[in-house]
């Protein structure tokens, strides 16, 4: 079955509700069994042989399995966990893969979220982290210790949105004993089939491209059968959960996935086409540009793009730049994306040991939905002559900002 056939069938059983195109939203927290035979039954085959088996509704429901279901038939591995957010999920798989005294190794250009959860939570618990350039490759095994359990891989990177060669960090991993996690958000299951690459679990924040409508919060853990025993007993320990109505409007998104991809790349490409051409763009940071540093990892690892990726201005002032995203009429300001509607965020990236950011002017991270791509580079040229506008009017003494901390 090719991949936008598996979208639509992947988890659905309307046999199963009376012909219902779409699995409903079924919510319930006691879930009794009519005797013995059947509720010991059904603890036993819980969460191991089959999707829709549970005993409680913290376990899930119809919805959340046929969610679980849909994610490992289009994304591959072997079970998948449910949480209320992306980081929720990345935040108990390295709970369960990890212990006192364990090291974990984080990409430099990961989630900043990630990190603080790293530094601030395992940290106090002994567990220790180095952050790695997220262009190493395979030279990631100099840096792999005895009591390294983890490598935390995001392709591309959060903010700079550097590839990494996965294969080769996994090979690398695998060698010493080491699990590899990935943040495949950008990638999705559809873009970047993370098992065939050496992935042990792919994290997605599924409240981006798989719900596609900016109106659920959710994460999906997609485990292979060495990390999920681990991860469902922890994730069950936290008592990590969802509501099945976030689990439906996933499901929803899911349909169309495929389609709303394919314009998410492709507008996303043309704008940033249109914006290496502008005067005021220092550096366009898309993957699939044949000028970004990875586009040949890319065209290798990766079966298309998204709608994310940044940009690095020459110095302005801070009016200026706020001048530019101030006149943006169809750019939201906001700090999620994945959604149908296009966004603009500064940033000037921090926290970071072993990679900086190498241009003088800030950065600008831009999400293309799935608005006309014409309407959109009229928006932005209104923002840029607005930036110009603002630094002929300013006074000279403005600094120009600065790409530090």
């Amino acid at each position: 079955m090719r991949e936008d056939s598996r979208l639509v069938c992947a988890g659905r059983h309307p046999e199963r509700f009376q012909g219902a195109v779409n699995t409903p939203v079924v919510r319930g927290s006691t879930l009794v069994s009519p005797n013995m035979a059947h509720w010991l039954d059904r603890k036993q085959r819980q969460g191991v042989d089959e999707f829709g088996v549970s005993t409680y509704g913290r376990f899930g429901t119809a919805t959340h399995h046929a969610l679980q279901e849909a994610i490992i038939e289009i994304g591959g591995g072997y079970r998948a966990q449910l949480y209320p957010s992306g980081l929720a999920a990345i935040s108990s798989v390295l709970t369960a893969l990890v212990s006192a005294g364990d090291h974990i190794l984080l990409t430099d250009s990961g989630y900043h979220w990630t990190s603080e959860f790293i530094n601030n939570t395992l940290g106090r618990f002994g567990v220790q982290v180095t952050r790695y350039d997220p262009r190493l490759g395979a030279n990631i095994a100099e840096f792999i210790q005895p009591n390294t359990k983890v490598v935390f891989v995001e392709s591309p990177g959060s903010e700079t949105f550097e590839i990494q060669d996965i294969p080769a960090i996994a090979a690398a991993a695998h060698a010493q004993g080491a699990y590899v996690v990935m943040d495949n958000t950008w990638g999705t299951p559809l873009y970047f089939k993370a098992f065939e690459h050496g992935v042990d679990v792919s994290v997605q924040a599924a409240t981006k491209y798989i719900v596609g409508h900016s109106d659920a919060m959710l994460g999906i853990a997609s485990c292979n059968e060495q990390t999920w025993g681990a991860v469902s007993k922890t994730s069950q320990s936290l008592g990590q959960t969802c509501s099945p109505d976030d689990a439906f409007l996933a499901l929803r998104g899911l349909r169309t996935m495929g389609v709303r991809l394919r314009q998410h790349w492709v507008s996303g490409l043309q704008i940033a086409q249109w914006l290496e051409a502008r005067p005021e763009v220092e550096k366009v940071l898309h993957p699939a540009l044949p000028s970004h540093p990875g586009h040949a990892l890319w065209k290798r690892d990766f079966l298309g793009a998204c709608g994310l990726f940044a940009i690095a201005l020459k110095p302005v002032p801070e009016h200026a730049l706020h001048a530019f995203i101030d006149n943006l009429e169809m750019f939201g300001l906001g700090v999620s994306w994945g959604g149908y509607e296009s966004l603009a965020l500064p940033f000037v990236p921090a926290g970071r040991t072993s990679t900086q950011w190498p241009y003088a002017g800030p950065g600008v991270r831009i999400h293309i939905g799935l608005e006309d791509t014409a309407d959109l580079i009229a928006d932005l040229e209104r923002g840029f002559s607005a930036m110009a506008k603002s630094m002929r009017t300013a006074s000279v003494e403005d600094t120009p900002v600065q790409a530090s901390a």
